[in-house]
């Protein structure tokens, strides 16, 4: 079993334009302060880290350590969920998607997706130089606007998109692999890999790759009503990554899983922040380490009603609290007698 690190924290709802959260030195200060040892990095953000210069840069790569480490903390991992995103855009999302893409690349879907995919690249290169283990990313999504067969798909749709959509990641994987770093997807609600089935297609499709790996969220899972403890139990061995982010469900006479097209804070399922919401956070610790999970617990801050920065103090003493330092010994070892195996022999009448 394995004691996991943390507590780490995702910086990207946090980062704004105003003071502590406008620089690198700012943030590393304020989530230090906070009780953190960790901070796992969004990817579009120059002031943050100049994703492509990390990657041609061992140099800058180091000096965006240095800063970090002289904060007390680590990173735990990179993030380019905007940039996987775009990867795999269907044609109904162009124009909300657009936006995850700098202006030059906007209105032009093959530019775009061209962009994303070296943006991929860049990440797992600047992992390397990083000396991270692992990488977060969304998977894009071709398939999602079908994902209720209303009007019924055409046969060989589904097939189709999941073909495509390892088509355009397994290059991406490749170099992941060749930078020794595994590519994590966080399944999620508005990707076509957003429950364990469809991960299961995917992994098919890039024939098993072995970076082709998962970062556990059970806050998307409790919207879906999905057993996020089972999931564990599934694909413990492909879990490299871990969204510590609370939710509820509270369906009612009039709203469901799909909300009523209502905001966050009118939906019947919405996310929490940690301790607020409805997931058995000391069951997945005790599945985590039980599995030997290595990684980091790492807070992705959202909430409809808490402010953030609350959610924040109260996440890393939450998270703390919940790491769970494992055993090196039985509980039952003091009543160990000494054997051998002609003693157990004859126990066995052998």
């Amino acid at each position: 079993m394995t004691t996991l690190q943390g507590p780490a924290i995702f910086l990207a709802q946090f980062i704004s334009d105003e003071a502590p959260f406008n620089s690198l030195e700012g943030i590393c200060g304020w989530a230090a302060g906070l009780g953190y040892k960790g901070i796992q990095m969004p990817t579009l953000d120059a002031r943050f880290i100049d994703l492509q210069k990390a990657a041609e840069s061992k140099t800058y790569a180091d000096e965006i350590k240095g800063i970090i480490n002289a904060a007390g903390l680590q990173i735990t991992e990179l993030s380019t969920h905007l940039q996987g995103q775009l990867v795999a855009v269907n044609p109904a999302y162009d124009k909300l998607f657009d936006g995850f893409a700098p202006e030059a690349y906007r209105n032009n879907p093959a530019a775009r997706q061209q962009w994303a995919v070296q943006q991929l690249k860049y990440a797992a290169q600047a992992s390397q130089n990083l000396g991270l283990q692992a990488h977060a990313t969304f998977s894009g999504a071709l398939l999602w606007p079908m994902v209720y067969p209303w009007p019924q798909r055409p046969a060989g749709l589904v097939e189709e998109g999941f073909t495509e959509l390892a088509r355009r990641w397994t290059p991406i994987l490749d170099e992941f692999d060749r930078c020794g770093v595994d590519l994590c997807y966080e399944v999620h609600a508005g990707e076509d890999l957003h429950d364990g089935v469809t991960y299961e297609m995917f992994l098919d499709k890039v024939h098993h790759h072995p970076r082709a790996c998962l970062l556990y969220d059970p806050s998307h899972f409790v919207l879906q009503c999905l057993d996020y403890l089972e999931y564990i139990d599934i694909y413990h061995e492909r879990i490299k990554m871990f969204h510590v982010k609370d939710a509820e469900f509270n369906p009612n006479g009039r709203q469901g899983v799909y909300g009523g097209y209502q905001s966050w804070l009118e939906r019947a399922g919405r996310f929490r922040s940690l301790g607020d919401g409805q997931v058995d956070f000391k069951a997945i610790f005790s599945k985590m380490a039980q599995y030997d999970y290595a990684g980091w617990a790492v807070l992705e801050w959202e909430c409809a009603i808490k402010n953030p920065e609350d959610g924040a103090r109260e996440g890393a003493q939450f998270i703390r609290d919940h790491i769970i330092r494992v055993t090196d010994k039985a509980f039952d070892d003091f009543a160990n007698t000494a054997t051998d195996a002609e003693f157990n022999k004859t126990l066995l009448g052998l």
